[in-house]
């Protein structure tokens, strides 16, 4: 099949050659997903669990495997490609970043299949009052929420989609397909209920007002550029304004500090962070995995594509508003995480202020800053989804709540040692603790910052780490040196798909932290290659071929 070049779409009367075999993954979790939902209506009901977690399980398995396939249908040299009449983007960032979002995806599959006791995370019957006899009478009759697989494929979709968008308007129709399944699923949890849907609801609100944002500012750039093409947005900005409406500069200030808006609100950048700690807290914990390892590697890939490809040409106007949200992201953040007393909620402030860590690869609008965040990205992702596997272990008691206490998880060590050392492995990997994935991570993020010339932020960010640190080892301390808690938690013995999820997140940890050349040499630019234009406008985003120079 032939491939759409490297330029701005054509107005053409002529229907697009579209290139299947590159949307291959994209394709396969859509049908998947529509499959899902035939399930649903016509397999009966004991059997749709099995079926819809082979189903998606199958799909996002063969979707890496095409994403894999992939890298070689590229062009020699490293140039990527447009699809769908260049609406779609397929490079070699595109690749990493979807090739990350579908390992985080198979992940917190397994968190989410995982039954204990018959019960899953979920609950049993969403429409049904909580507390009510209706509740009762489908939690006796064991029932269950098997919409959750087509659910997380389709919002597994809108990630892949989110880096990949060549376009604003692609761009939008992904995020609110990634959106739109994630606000029901963060109201579905078993326990807590009423916490579930208030955080469901809040997600939701502030969702639509962020995906408003986004629109009006899509509306300012198109005034500006008169299209909503990366490629001709890039090309207008980076000649001046040249044959954009005569005084739109104000237009495409507006247009970027609104955009901007919609694209921190998904990363959970301060001051749009304030979703993240209710949500993550009331969402099932599975599904919070899923959020905070795919949803922010879709969401940084979506932001470093817009920032460095549409408005690469003009980083001397948003590069001080990204060094202001950096540092707020990174000071705010930790600072108030010290004062959390439920880990999910910690971990959701750890999450903030990772963001604001790879806010500071961004602010170096290099191709070095590209490299170090999909590294980090990459990093903290497997980081995260372990963390929250281990919490899924800890109980009230056998059968009850999660136990999000810290308080509770004092002597944790001594009675689940291999758990508890696991879980400290992962906090050492937040707080950048030498051969751990985290520390190869922040080097190459800081690494890339001070080349730029931002030393000041990368202060900021080694002081907030030193912040963070403290909070993390705390936690450390308690689980070994404390005295057990009266109200003592019951550690569940982990099942073979979160015991694997454990496992994997574990080696992938201490594998990056260890031998972090092989993927690191992947993601750097070859020294000295690249036009001048291409080393000052980071290369690997599908819009023309000098922005490919230096990949």
């Amino acid at each position: 099949m032939p491939h759409t070049a490297l330029a701005a779409p054509v107005i053409t009367t002529q229907p697009p050659q579209i290139d299947y075999a590159l949307l291959a993954p994209l394709l396969v979790v859509f049908a998947a997903g529509v499959i899902g939902v035939l399930v649903e209506a016509f397999v009966p009901r004991p059997r749709r669990r099995a079926v819809q977690f082979t189903l998606a399980a199958l799909a996002l398995v063969a979707a890496f495997v095409l994403t894999v396939v992939r890298v070689a249908l590229l062009p020699a040299g490293g140039a990527g490609l447009t699809v769908a009449s260049a609406s779609i983007a397929v490079d070699r960032p595109t690749l990493f970043f979807q090739g990350t979002i579908l390992v985080m995806a198979i992940a917190s599959l397994l968190l989410i299949a995982e039954h204990r006791h018959g019960e899953s995370a979920f609950a049993a019957q969403a429409a049904t009052v909580p507390g009510s006899e209706e509740e009762r009478a489908h939690v006796l009759a064991g029932s269950q929420h098997t919409e959750v697989y087509p659910l997380v494929l389709f919002a597994v979709l809108g990630m892949l989609m989110f880096p990949a968008s060549n376009d604003f308007l692609t761009m939008f129709i992904a995020l609110e397909v990634m959106s739109l399944p994630l606000y029901l699923l963060c109201g579905l949890a078993r326990r807590r209920r009423l916490f579930s849907q208030e955080a469901a609801v809040k997600y939701f609100l502030l969702g639509a007002f962020s995906s408003a944002f986004f629109l009006f500012g899509i509306a300012m750039v198109y005034g500006y550029a008169g299209s909503v093409n990366f490629a001709v947005i890039h090309d207008t900005v980076a000649a001046g304004g040249a044959g954009a409406l005569p005084g739109g500069g104000p237009l495409l200030l507006l247009g970027i500090a609104l955009v901007g808006v919609g694209l921190l609100f998904k990363v959970g950048a301060v001051p749009f962070h304030s979703w993240k700690p209710d949500v993550y807290q009331g969402a099932p914990t599975p599904i919070t995995a899923l959020m905070a390892s795919g949803t922010l590697v879709a969401a940084f890939g979506a932001l470093l594509r817009v920032f460095y490809v549409a408005f690469g040409g003009s980083v001397a106007e948003w590069r001080p508003m990204m060094w202001v949200v950096a540092v707020l992201t990174m000071v705010l953040a930790a600072v108030v995480a010290v004062t959390q007393r439920d880990i999910k909620r910690l971990l959701a402030y750890s999450s903030v202020v990772h963001a604001g860590f790879v806010l500071t690869a961004v602010v170096a609008a290099s191709a070095e800053g590209l490299a170090g965040a999909m590294f980090y990205l990459a990093a903290y992702g497997f980081t995260t989804v372990g963390a929250f596997a281990v919490v899924t272990l800890v109980r009230v008691h056998e059968g009850g709540a999660e136990s999000g206490d810290i308080a509770s998880w004092a002597g944790l060590g001594r009675t689940s040692p291999v758990l508890a050392g696991s879980l400290a492995l992962f906090l050492l990997a937040f707080a950048g603790i030498p051969l751990t994935s985290g520390f190869i991570g922040k080097f190459a993020v800081f690494e890339a910052a001070v080349s730029a010339g931002a030393t000041p932020l990368v202060v900021v960010g080694v002081l907030s780490s030193a912040v963070t640190a403290f909070f993390y080892v705390r936690i450390i301390v308690l689980m070994f040196f404390a005295e057990p808690a009266e109200a003592r938690p019951r550690v569940l013995r982990p099942g073979r798909l979160t015991g694997a999820v454990i496992g994997v997140g574990v080696v992938a940890t201490l594998v990056l932290g260890v031998f972090p050349g092989p993927v690191l040499d992947r993601l750097s630019p070859a020294p000295g290659a690249g036009t001048a234009e291409a080393q000052s406008v980071p290369g690997g985003f599908a819009t023309t071929a000098d922005l490919f120079a230096n990949r």
